[in-house]
């Protein structure tokens, strides 16, 4: 990519950082464009967009590896070298997959990349699956690094892309096939930043003035999907035997599904706490974090920041799969249910204990897919550097951190030793409820946030 060009004069690099924005847009498009739904349970089909975005990275002298892990399940990756060998790297990672769509429900075809107006602000968006999760990102990225490339500029650091398969799943064909059979690729890696953070937040504060908070993902709850399995005697229904399978099994759930979770709050939630709290100038007392109706009630001060931190503050489990017999004049001898339960740090003990409790006697119990919860510092020089990339560009903004709710494949890129962070930067407007937008109907993107995200990836990333 050559050296770093320092004589450039201001109105070049703004030119050609607004034709990087352009790009971004235009790589996102095309990203949406190539089908790669993740149907689960091994079905999918990430080569076509992994192709398109190593033959773009490509273009900008780079020479990335498409590797399969399985027929059509692509990832790609490559390595743009630093200026400064001893600096430790950074990696950039994002998924190529996304979520089924029905058309049907859709303004425009999920996979066709429309742009138009948004109907609840009115700012020019591109719409499609894989707009905010997490295709915006891949393209932002890739046209920083195309900028980079025009203009002969060079990062501090080494920095890994890694744009993989598989996130909306189990990762086990993108970044778990990678960090088990590849993970030399992230030799020199100590941070990373992927999905889960730095998109715009409105919120009122207690004066009345509407803040700009930026989260940035510093936690994530571990992922614990569960069978549950009870026996009993089968036999015809006009003579139900005592130990009924479908009975003890209906208790257990309805013990989970009304079971009220202790508090437990993390590091970095109650850091998000106290940082909304300040910013949004809610007034706090000694008492607001000893007790669940306490957390709860504070934080329902923080209205549409509220959601920041309202699912991370203590574990979950909710039940979402029934299934037993196959008549109704017959008693099975065996039903099972799913559970989807998120743990956070330092409360996995307390996860395995409850649900023990909760199951009883008569219920077994196993993790159908689990995945450890993960957290980074918040006092870092990387966590620093984020927020003074988004303070560049948006010098009223306010940045947060926080645990993230669901997971991400920081999970499994956090074994090697790297701390993750949830930095995915997006201005958006005022009016858009960014969480409903992730795998709902009609996904889309403002084009002003994905320039604002190239700004902003390009202070961070060359810093």
């Amino acid at each position: 990519m050559g050296h770093t060009n320092t004589s450039l004069p201001d109105s070049v690099r703004e030119d050609a950082l607004v034709e990087a924005g352009e790009d971004a847009i235009r790589l996102t498009r095309e990203l949406i464009r190539r089908d790669s739904t993740n149907h689960g349970t091994g079905v999918g089909d990430e080569r076509a967009a992994a192709e398109f975005a190593a033959e773009a990275l490509g273009a900008a002298g780079l020479s990335p590896v498409v590797l399969e892990s399985a027929d059509r399940r692509a990832n790609v990756v490559v390595r743009v070298p630093g200026t400064d060998p001893d600096a430790d790297a950074l990696l950039v990672h994002g998924h190529l997959d996304v979520v089924p769509a029905d058309a049907h429900d859709w303004t425009f075809p999920p996979f066709a990349g429309e742009i138009a107006d948004c109907p609840v602000t009115g700012a020019p968006s591109l719409w499609g699956r894989g707009a905010v999760d997490m295709k915006n990102t891949i393209g932002m990225v890739t046209a920083v690094v195309r900028y980079w490339s025009k203009l002969g500029l060079r990062p501090r650091r080494d920095i890994v892309l890694a744009f993989v398969a598989d996130e909306e799943d189990s990762a086990a064909y993108g970044a778990d096939y990678l960090v088990r059979g590849h993970a030399d690729l992230f030799e020199g890696c100590t941070v990373a930043i992927g999905e889960g953070g730095g998109h715009t937040v409105h919120a009122e504060s207690v004066g009345g003035d509407v803040r700009r908070l930026y989260p940035i993902g510093s936690a994530e709850r571990g992922s614990a999907w569960l069978t549950l399995r009870s026996y009993g005697t089968a036999g015809h229904g006009s003579r139900p035997p005592r130990d009924n399978a479908v009975g003890a099994l209906a208790a257990a759930v309805s013990r989970i599904d009304q079971h009220r979770w202790p508090l437990h709050l993390t590091p970095v939630t109650r850091a998000a706490i106290d940082a909304i709290a300040e910013a949004l100038e809610v007034g706090r007392t000694s008492g607001d974090l000893d007790s669940n109706e306490a957390v709860d009630a504070l934080v329902a001060k923080f209205g549409t920041a509220a959601p920041l931190v309202s699912a991370t503050v203590r574990n979950s489990t909710a039940p979402t799969m029934l299934s037993a017999g196959y008549k109704v004049n017959v008693v099975p001898s065996e039903a099972t249910a799913g559970v989807d339960g998120r743990v956070l740090p330092g409360a996995e003990e307390q996860f395995v204990e409850t649900m023990d409790a909760l199951t009883g006697d008569r219920v077994e119990w196993e993790y159908a897919h689990s995945s450890p919860p993960v957290a980074a510092p918040v006092d870092s020089a990387a966590f620093e550097a984020l927020r003074a990339a988004v303070l560049a560009h948006d010098p009223e903004g306010l940045v947060v951190p926080v645990c993230l709710g669901g997971g991400t494949d920081a999970k499994v890129f956090a074994r090697l030793g790297i701390d993750c962070y949830g930095f995915s930067p997006l201005r958006m407007p005022a009016g858009v409820d960014y969480p409903s937008l992730l795998h709902g109907v009609d996904e889309r993107v403002p084009l002003e946030g994905l320039r604002f995200g190239v700004r902003v990836l390009d202070s961070f990333l060359r810093a």
